[in-house]
């Protein structure tokens, strides 16, 4: 495995700018360049995008290792072998895209967790509409039932996602320090809502050895060819 970190070349950032500016399909098929191989391969790879004064900066982990397409993108690449022992604590950062499956034995349709649970309270209340949920709604009873701010109903979403997944992929949250922000709606073409992200940063502890290594290999959640998934960690000194 391999971890690099792709940045474009300085005094080129003009020339590499058309192909990150174009939003999540794009930087799909920029991230694919410089993996080359025949058609039908399966993706080997997740990464991350963070913007540092409006550059972009693309972490990687992948079982090649990449190669500039393009002069004007330099790529640092080191081997990558995650072994951490239980009881280790990190800080991390996470983009995902939370979703939740409904259906026969959680086999059905894919749903964004905000959107699940905004359909949810609408339906609890026999509204039809989030702009119908007025501020100072009242219950039968003459008790507040005010509409939830979205960052409240974000924060709490996306929050019980990670929680529900945190076991199994090896590692237990320290709720406490956990910041959820950045809820963004992605479209495709002709508009139409394609997949959702969430950032999420604080702290963790690794539970389980050899998931959370599984784990920082191969990501968390769907969308991963969208740049979702990637575990970014480092040592919480």
């Amino acid at each position: 495995m391999y971890f690099s970190l792709v940045t474009p070349e300085p005094g080129l950032e003009r020339d590499a700018a058309h192909e990150w500016l174009q939003g999540a399909y794009s930087e799909h098929q920029l991230l694919w360049r410089f993996f080359p191989s025949p058609h039908g391969t399966r993706r080997d790879f997740l990464f991350r995008r963070r913007d540092v004064d409006g550059v972009p900066r693309f972490y990687v982990v992948s079982q090649r290792s990449p190669q500039a397409p393009h002069p004007a993108w330099h790529v640092q690449t080191r081997g990558y072998t995650p072994d951490l022992a239980e009881g280790t604590r990190l800080n991390f950062e996470l983009r995902a895209n939370p979703v939740i499956a409904r259906g026969s034995e959680g086999r059905g349709k894919r749903h964004d967790v905000v959107m699940d649970e905004k359909k949810r309270l609408l339906a609890a209340r026999g509204l039809t509409d989030w702009a119908a949920w007025t501020p100072g709604r009242k219950t039968a009873n003459g008790e507040d039932d005010s509409r939830p701010e979205l960052a409240e109903l974000v924060a709490h979403t996306c929050t019980a996602w990670l929680q529900a997944r945190a076991e199994r992929h090896g590692f237990s949250l320290d709720c406490s320090s956990l910041r959820v922000e950045g809820y963004t709606q992605h479209g495709g073409k002709k508009a139409q809502l394609r997949f959702s992200t969430v950032d999420f940063n604080g702290a963790l502890i690794v539970t389980h050895r050899e998931r959370f290594a599984q784990t920082l290999r191969e990501g968390i959640g769907r969308a991963k060819a969208f740049g979702c998934g990637l575990l970014l960690v480092c040592r919480d000194d």
